[in-house]
């Protein structure tokens, strides 16, 4: 199955808009859109849960703690970690590349730091 993302609310609409430009067809919805703004990590990783959607964001202080928490309870399709030094371009190539190369199956459970 094709990877669907998910931005927490640290993550710019700029930076979504970046990914889509690779391809139009990726599914990246917003925090807003997904009715998460303003929600704790727990709540945010259980609304990607529940959707089946690769959790992106650039919180790099507290989604660990709670991913690792999250996952001894149940299943996650997984969380990416976005550094502040990466540029705006930087993250889009690699978002487009992990949709373009990967399966959202292998990323059940997983924290990734970009780059890869």
């Amino acid at each position: 199955m094709k990877i669907r993302f998910q931005a927490d609310e640290s993550l710019s609409y700029a930076l979504i808009q970046a990914v889509l430009r690779w391809d139009a067809t990726i599914e990246f919805i917003t925090a807003q859109q997904a009715g998460v703004m303003g929600f704790g990590d727990p709540e945010v990783l259980a609304s990607a849960a529940q959707s089946g959607r690769l959790l992106v964001t650039s919180d790099k202080a507290t989604f660990p703690n709670h991913f690792a928490e999250f996952i001894a309870q149940q299943e996650s399709p997984g969380v990416i970690v976005i550094p502040p030094r990466l540029t705006t371009a930087q993250i889009a190539e690699e978002l487009f590349l992990i949709w373009l190369a990967m399966e959202a199956e292998d990323w059940t459970n997983r924290i990734t730091y970009l780059p890869l």
